[in-house]
């Protein structure tokens, strides 16, 4: 194996992983480095991929319990538990698989160990496991992909057993009888929905108001309201403030955020989904000079490469939207960029997706974000309630909102909460890439009777001519 490389990567997560297969076709010589023996990192091994599975097989359950009576179908049921989170682990163990199948297509190097930058064009790797030597390698050009990691929480320390991250949570052996989810994020969210869809009593406690913080509020709020009639509790406004593990559960200490008296609550497991903070540690940056912001972010230019000529950093480590689609998409284009092409990525057609039933998702500026710009626009939503395929399926909770520049009609934002919203929202994601505007959308012809056409009569509702409402 050489070491002397055009490119390489630290992290093989969505961002590097994909950085390594755009160098391997561009022709350059490539390595990627991963601490971890499989690739995919957070996101494919205890992330997004395994609790998409979990919350897969978690519906399926709930809908065989609860639903199925509705269509005509009678069915005793009752999980096993440990084939569901086997199901879990085959469907992330079959793509890891595929990962290693590209790197090796595209003549990848990979490299298993922790990579430390020692110098611009120099990383230094150590091997895991005893007796091995450390690897200095030699490149032109540098990609830090390392990710994110879940943020601590002072006066909570996380077991993975008790008090678990979503690391933990994805792998908990039995269902527990109560569970705490401090975190009304995405991942607690989903989380906090699989969990209760398999019995569990979760109560999640957020230090805002609003679940889902920082999208559209009549989503936000509506989404709370649909999973409280879900069965899913709510404390909101509230701060936690230290943790107890006992044989016989978590004793959480909180009190409320804007001032009253301090109290207990008690869980089997309490799920810590507070945010996550870029993974930068021990890799070096500081050292050789790299700038970083106050909150821990790589400072890069416009073409991904930090203040160090020849180092490049993508993904969460950056900031931005940590989200898998974004770091791939910066993946490539800095590996375009780095070979002498042009690369581009429009930062406001990122869609954003909440995996719960009904799913989220969200892409462009929300109603609050255009206000205190002091854009004005027109808005059109439809309920899902009025789409026939929605009332088919007996799955009619939400609605698709659609918001558009006033003079221009460009479309600025849209969101939804219903069935399917993390695929319906990718139509408005490339009319929005493509500068469209919401005529062009509510005069494309839809199938019918499917979901996609709540979004044309969203479209058709921005300037008041909704069909079927």
């Amino acid at each position: 194996m050489s070491d002397t490389y055009d490119v390489i990567i630290i992290g093989a997560g969505p961002g590097g992983y994909v950085a390594a297969v755009r160098a391997g076709q561009l022709g350059l010589k490539t390595a990627i480095v991963e601490k971890r023996e499989k690739l995919g990192g957070t996101c494919l091994n205890v992330g997004c991929i395994p609790s998409k599975a979990l919350l897969q097989s978690s519906h399926h359950f709930e809908m065989a319990e609860h639903e199925f009576a509705n269509h005509g179908i009678k069915a005793q049921v009752s999980l096993d538990l440990k084939t569901m989170l086997g199901r879990k682990d085959k469907v992330v163990d079959d793509l890891t698989n595929g990962i290693a199948f590209l790197m090796k297509k595209n003549k990848v190097d990979h490299i298993v160990g922790t990579g430390v930058v020692t110098a611009a064009g120099e990383v230094t790797v150590s091997p895991s496991g005893k007796g091995k030597k450390k690897q200095v390698l030699k490149t032109k050009n540098i990609i830090v992909a390392t990710g994110s990691e879940s943020s601590p929480l002072p006066g909570v320390e996380v077991d993975e057993k008790q008090i678990v991250t979503s690391t933990g949570a994805l792998a908990l052996p039995k269902v527990p009888k109560s569970m705490v989810v401090i975190g009304a994020g995405v991942i607690g969210l989903e989380l906090g929905s699989v969990w209760r869809r398999l019995g569990a009593e979760v109560t999640v406690v957020e230090f805002l108001d609003v679940v889902l913080p920082g999208m559209d509020g009549e989503v936000s709020k509506q989404m709370q309201r649909i999973l409280k009639k879900q069965g899913m509790n709510f404390k909101m406004k509230t701060k936690v403030t230290g943790a107890k593990t006992a044989k016989s559960g978590v004793t959480l200490t909180m009190e409320p955020r804007d001032g009253g008296d301090a109290e207990t609550m008690k869980a089997d497991v309490v799920l810590i989904s507070i945010g996550r903070r870029p993974y930068i540690e021990s890799l070096g940056l500081d050292k050789i000079g790299v700038k970083v912001s106050d909150r821990g972010f790589v400072e890069v230019d416009a073409d991904f490469q930090t203040n160090v000529e020849g180092i490049y950093a993508i993904g969460d480590v950056i900031g931005g939207a940590m989200l898998a689609h974004k770091a791939e998409d910066e993946g490539m284009v800095c590996v375009e960029i780095m070979a002498g092409q042009t690369g581009h990525i429009d930062y406001d057609a990122i869609p954003g997706i909440v995996y719960t039933h009904p799913e989220v998702a969200s892409v462009g500026k929300t109603e609050e974000q255009l206000k205190e710009a002091g854009i004005k626009y027109n808005a059109g939503k439809f309920p899902f309630t009025a789409n026939s395929r929605a009332r088919c399926n007996g799955d009619s909770d939400g609605f698709v909102k659609i918001l558009a520049d006033a003079e221009t009609d460009a479309i600025l934002g849209c969101h939804i909460i219903g069935p399917q919203g993390g695929d319906l929202i990718q139509e408005v994601v490339n009319v929005i890439e493509f500068g469209g505007s919401a005529e062009d959308l509510a005069r494309i012809c839809h199938g019918h009777p499917g979901l996609p056409e709540a979004v044309k009569e969203a479209a058709l509702g921005v300037a008041g001519r909704a069909i079927h409402i």
